[in-house]
């Protein structure tokens, strides 16, 4: 399969909030680093990420470009909220081995009404 093809699947699953279908998609020693966020290592460590993430705030991700290149499928999205962002997915014999988004998490918190980091931790 395409890298494309996996982030179309990778969208619908997130748009669902599947964590168990969207950890099938990573590699089981795969690396996700949201660039506002310490890498996360693992699959099992991602799935909980993910699962963490949807029962703090609902999520959707609109595709706004899809690109692929080799290895790599590039993102832009955005949220029905208006956030934008975009994500970097290798992948490697139809499994995600490495992500990195970038985005503004000070946004999404205020967005979602959630409180915000203490500057002096």
């Amino acid at each position: 399969m395409h890298p494309a093809e996996i982030v179309k699947q990778w969208v619908d699953r997130f748009n669902r909030a599947d964590v168990d279908g969207l950890a099938a998609l990573y590699r089981d020693d795969a690396i996700n680093h949201q660039t506002p966020e310490q890498p996360i290592h693992g699959k099992a460590a991602i799935r909980a990420k993910f699962a963490k993430e949807f029962a703090r705030a609902p999520m959707r991700c609109i595709v706004e470009n899809l690109f692929e290149d080799g290895a790599w499928a590039i993102l832009e999205w955005r949220d029905p909220l208006g956030l934008r962002g975009c994500g970097f997915f290798n992948v490697i014999e139809d499994l995600i081995v490495f992500q990195r988004g970038y985005w503004d998490k000070l946004t999404f918190l205020r967005m979602h009404g959630l409180p915000l980091p203490d500057p002096r931790a």
